[in-house]
């Protein structure tokens, strides 16, 4: 099932733009995008890299068949960046960019993430006129074809939590409340990423060559060959 995602991922570009996109697209010429990191606060404008030309939000550790783009925050990204692990029950988003489907491809690789962008209470995206007439976006796995401003109009979508139900899980979920005593962050036993996945001024273009850590491994069932 995640071949099959790989494959309409690179080719489509559901959860990381189309290899044959334009790279000069990228979110920031078509949208505005602000977060409001507590329930009641301020609205704020979130800063999105150049590079960056699909994002992701979430409210669980798993996407796409079971793919976790946000991962799980080293110590060093915890206290500089006051980013925790993806929690179903604390009432934040996790939004997570991506710069192309080369990129989207490190969710393949052990403990492998996107670009962490922020974690919020809401989110906001305003789009305005722009580079394109449309943008694609997808919510629970479906997908649809977004007009965009022509004019000097505004088209807003915002995400926020509504309320909450209970559910049930086995012992092997990936999805953990910050309740449950044996959460990482109650016991230091994190399984802490590798934080140079991460950083933009380690990933221009060009300066990485991707797949070149050791434990890069791509899964026995997905065939490389046939993902173009």
């Amino acid at each position: 099932m995640q071949g099959t995602y790989a494959k309409l991922g690179l080719k489509q570009g559901w959860f990381a733009p189309s290899l044959t996109h334009s790279s000069s697209r990228n979110i920031s010429q078509l949208a505005k995008v602000k977060i409001m990191k507590r329930p009641g606060g301020k609205w704020e404008e979130l800063k999105i890299p150049s590079s960056i030309r699909s994002i992701i939000c979430l409210n669980l550790p798993s996407f796409s068949g079971g793919f976790n783009p946000w991962g799980t925050p080293g110590t060093r990204k915890k206290q500089d960046r006051d980013l925790t692990a993806p929690y179903v029950d604390d009432g934040l988003i996790e939004v997570v960019g991506f710069r192309d489907a080369w990129h989207g491809l490190v969710l393949l690789a052990p403990n492998g993430h996107g670009t962490r962008l922020a974690q919020a209470h809401r989110i906001r995206f305003e789009f305005h006129k722009g580079a394109a007439d449309h943008t694609f976006m997808r919510v629970d796995g479906e997908p649809w074809k977004q007009p965009l401003p022509s004019n000097d109009e505004t088209v807003v979508v915002e995400i926020s939590h509504l309320r909450q139900v209970t559910m049930l899980a086995n012992g092997h979920c990936k999805s953990k409340s910050v309740e449950e005593p044996l959460t990482p962050s109650s016991h230091g036993h994190e399984n802490d990423d590798s934080d140079s996945l991460e950083d933009e001024d380690e990933w221009k273009e060009g300066r990485k060559k991707f797949g070149a850590a050791d434990t890069f491994k791509l899964p026995d069932e997905v065939d490389i060959a046939h993902l173009s």
